[in-house]
């Protein structure tokens, strides 16, 4: 008897050919992986049904004063607050100019970026298509500041939730985002309808925009061909990006405030909400690669399911694209529409603890990692709010791994295999299925699925396998190294 250890890396790859992922995870779909073993996500619970009226591309909770705790959602058309008992409130600024739910061709006056075409020549139909409508909110101090990407003015919403948030007095109009510093200023992106212009108001002082000898406003262009797309906090210094390239503001003083540095080039950003920032680090995904800031320097990072991210993403929608930290599983979640969707309805996570990644399906647009609340909040496109990663709900989805070719031996001789010795922490939690062929590329059969036990008698011969496991029950399951008892034979 030789006993064939199915020993798995952890992580998803979906690169390149079969061969070129043999031995690998392939597929997968809700599950995680940590310290080696294969385990699924935590599920989900409904926090408030409805808590939306249109699709939400935006969220921010914080903590007031009283410590009262407050989630807000901006939509295309509106802005929701729902407190911590769940109770929802329109806080829609009066005169909001309402935007665009999903992206569509622009190619008339306007269309496109800044600097690109000729001036009153409508652009041809060269595939330039308008964002959808996102919001870039944070708190300065305990209230609530908020910019619409096509409405453009800036918001301050004071917690009453009889009122609608108002437009801050002075501030600069045409902005296409904004980020609250470390240091308490407020910076407008994008502001005065440049693309490249960054305004801060005077410290701790939302009402003082125009620099003087007595104040700390001011402003500065970046030298960039690009246009701002978001700024994020980091340790002592705010991020900007671009959609080519990343630039660092960092405090100095009076009389410049704070001095600029780019810190990256060709990394720009695919939309405004694909990037979050979790301890020292900012992740973000790129038209073709995902990046990560250290601190110091961008780095592209090394991403196993590069095909399947890239090679299935609806471009004309990808301006929906979002990312948020899970920073209790060290993970960082990217969504985005697969090609056959034009809604956000799949999914990439990188574990930067561990160096791996995972994917999936899960039609979420918006949320935020647990801190003001004990668990993550995901909206989802139905326009609700979820609790994630705790239960084992999943609203009937499969939860799954495939591995890619494994070859039995050496991969040059025909094994029948009769049984399997699973390694799990309680055995029939799930079900395993193989796929066998005799080389590359050629007939699949499937054998299976096989309902765990202590050993599971199977019957399938081949050169090499593929291994489908699939969770069965709603349980907190742990599939570790599965063994095959294999037999080298000949073939009629």
């Amino acid at each position: 008897m030789a006993l064939i250890p199915l020993d798995i890396p952890p992580g998803m790859r979906s690169m390149g050919t079969d061969l070129e992922c043999a031995g690998r995870w392939t597929d997968c779909n809700l599950v995680r992986w940590r310290e080696g073993s294969l385990r699924p996500v935590f599920g989900w619970r409904p926090r408030v049904d409805s808590a939306f009226t249109s699709i939400p591309r935006a969220m921010h909770t914080w903590e007031d004063n009283s410590s009262d705790r407050h989630i807000v959602g901006g939509a295309y058309d509106s802005l929701t607050h729902i407190n911590q008992l769940g109770v929802v409130s329109d806080i829609t600024p009066a005169g909001l100019s309402a935007g665009s739910e999903s992206a569509g061709v622009n190619t008339g006056f306007g269309g496109g970026f800044f600097g690109v075409g000729y001036y009153g020549v409508e652009r041809p139909d060269t595939g330039i298509y308008g964002e959808a409508t996102t919001w870039a909110l944070d708190n300065f101090g305990q209230y609530l500041v908020g910019c619409s990407s096509w409405d453009g003015k800036l918001y301050e919403w004071e917690l009453d939730t009889l009122s609608a948030a108002t437009e801050i007095t002075g501030a600069p109009t045409g902005c296409g985002s904004l980020v609250v510093t470390e240091e308490r200023f407020l910076f407008a992106l994008a502001a005065d309808s440049n693309p490249r212009l960054v305004k801060w108001c005077d410290r701790e002082d939302l009402s003082t925009w125009d620099p003087t000898a007595e104040n700390e406003a001011g402003d500065f262009e970046l030298q960039t061909s690009g246009q701002i797309m978001a700024g994020v906090r980091s340790k002592g210094q705010t991020l900007i990006v671009t959609d080519t390239d990343a630039h660092t503001a960092t405090y100095q003083g009076p009389p410049f405030v704070y001095g600029f540095e780019r810190v990256g080039t060709s990394c720009g950003l695919i939309s405004r909400k694909a990037i979050c920032a979790v301890g020292d680090s900012v992740f973000w995904m790129g038209t073709k690669e995902f990046y990560h800031f250290t601190g110091t320097d961008v780095l592209v990072l090394q991403c196993d399911v590069w095909d399947h991210v890239f090679g299935d993403i609806n471009g004309p929608q990808s301006s929906k694209a979002w990312a948020v930290a899970n920073a209790q599983e060290s993970e960082i979640w990217f969504f985005y529409p697969s090609e056959d969707s034009n809604e956000v309805n799949s999914y990439a996570f990188y574990n930067y603890k561990e160096g791996h990644w995972g994917a999936g399906r899960l039609d979420r647009t918006c949320g935020v990692d647990r801190g003001v609340y004990e668990h993550p909040m995901w909206a989802g496109v139905d326009m609700n709010l979820f609790e994630h990663e705790v239960g084992i709900n999943y609203d009937g989805a499969t939860i799954y791994a495939e591995s890619g070719p494994i070859s039995l031996g050496s991969g040059d001789n025909v094994f029948s295999v009769n049984k399997m010795y699973p390694d799990e922490i309680s055995v029939g939690d799930v079900s395993a299925t193989f796929k066998t062929r005799f080389y590359p590329n050629g007939e699949e059969r499937e054998y299976g699925p096989y309902t765990m036990s202590a050993p599971v008698d199977v019957r399938f011969t081949g050169r090499q396998i593929r291994m489908r496991i699939e969770g069965v029950s709603l349980s907190d399951w742990r599939v570790g190294i599965n063994r095959l008892d294999a037999h080298q034979r000949g073939v009629r």
